[in-house]
């Protein structure tokens, strides 16, 4: 037994529509991604209100569907999607309406889009319903950010600590020094590696590293760019000094690596559908 899928030609899908979604996944590749590219322009021209489950925001990206909003994306793709669009304001929220365009980062996260889609057309009381039937306790609204990876951690961890960290993450191209980063946090390096230790168990140096490591993992996976450009993009002067550095870390090369977390899967699904109701 199994569950029905009944599809229409696009041209009749669109011409009932109200929204389109994009449905995103992991290792997507798309065999003839120009026609997916020419259905959603041609829904943008009909002002439809498009959107995308996790990394069907990278399809909206290139069909230029995205220019002067705001949106957002798996956390484990942001990386990639910020080197492959950097003129697009991609947050880390969990998701993102802006006027016509909505975008998730996937998961329980699209739940959570739909019941606030269904609160705006039926009220709170409406939405609170759907989300009791699917057992989902807590309704989390737009502005709260994804958690993924690193980020669980980071709530628990000190201010300075955490400072030191979102500095950190914002210089993985250009790292700075660890004595720099100390000084911004206002702490001696002997007492910055002391916090780090206890609370992350490793040394700030090290931290930096597997940081820097885990980022270049990320545009491995989820991008097309080449090793050297990889390494250039997490402050690496060089593809062998990286290779050595996340060979340590993961236990395979960057090539091995890219050819063991590509391996496509499905096609990404174009779903219009009506407003919930």
């Amino acid at each position: 037994m199994g569950i029905p899928l009944p599809t229409l030609e696009y041209e009749a899908a669109l011409r009932g529509a109200d929204y389109l979604f994009v449905c995103g996944g992991l290792h997507i590749e798309l065999n003839d991604e120009r026609r997916y590219l020419q259905v959603l322009r041609e829904a943008g021209r009909r002002r439809l209100t498009i959107g995308s489950l996790s990394t069907g925001t990278r399809l909206l990206a290139r069909a230029g569907l995205l220019s002067g909003y705001r949106c957002t994306i798996h956390w484990e793709s942001r990386s990639a999607f910020q080197e492959e669009f950097p003129d697009l304001n991609c947050t880390n929220r969990i998701y993102e309406i802006d006027r016509d365009r909505l975008t998730c980062s996937g998961g329980t996260a699209a739940m959570d889009m739909m019941l606030h889609l269904i609160s705006l057309r039926f009220g709170r009381d409406r939405a609170r319903s759907v989300a009791d039937q699917f057992h989902h306790e807590h309704i989390r609204n737009e502005n709260e950010d994804q958690f993924g990876g690193r980020l669980v951690h980071l709530a628990h961890l000190p201010d300075k600590v955490r400072c030191a960290i979102d500095l950190m993450q914002r210089h993985v191209e250009e790292p700075i020094p660890v004595p720099h980063i100390a000084l911004r946090v206002g702490l001696s390096v002997r007492q910055l590696e002391r916090r780090f230790k206890m609370h992350a168990g490793l040394t700030p140096q090290r931290y930096y590293m597997q940081l820097r490591i885990e980022r270049g993992r990320e545009l491995l996976i989820y991008s097309s760019l080449s090793v050297i450009n990889v390494a250039l993009s997490c402050g690496f002067d060089s593809a062998s000094h990286f290779s050595t550095w996340y060979k340590r870390i993961f236990g395979m090369s960057p090539s091995e690596s890219r050819r063991q977390d590509r391996t496509p899967l499905v096609h990404t699904p174009i779903m219009p559908s009506a407003p919930p109701g």
